[in-house]
């Protein structure tokens, strides 16, 4: 099984946010999301890249136009604060 290496961009991310971040126990997930020590989320599909990613390997430009579709594609899931779609938005890109 392949083990998502958190990216610095999420951990900073996870920072300000007030929470911890740790390669997710579900195969199918890239990132556990844990507060006060419970896990809240497992975000992340392990089948595709996310902003810190597309910056390590792509570039900045590349990586903003990817964030800029990525936030069209999740317009109804990224807004509903605390989903795992908030999540993900908040700390994957």
């Amino acid at each position: 099984m392949y083990m998502y290496e958190i990216t610095e961009y999420t951990k900073k991310r996870a920072k300000e946010l007030g929470v911890e971040v740790r390669p997710s126990v579900n195969s199918k997930k890239k990132v556990d999301v844990w507060q006060d020590g419970k896990r809240i989320a497992s975000i992340g599909s392990q089948g595709y890249m996310d902003f810190g990613k597309y910056l390590e390997k792509e570039g900045e430009a590349y990586a903003k136009e990817r964030q800029r579709l990525y936030k069209i594609r999740h317009i109804k899931n990224r807004t509903v604060k605390g989903s795992n779609g908030w999540w993900s938005y908040n700390l994957l890109w």
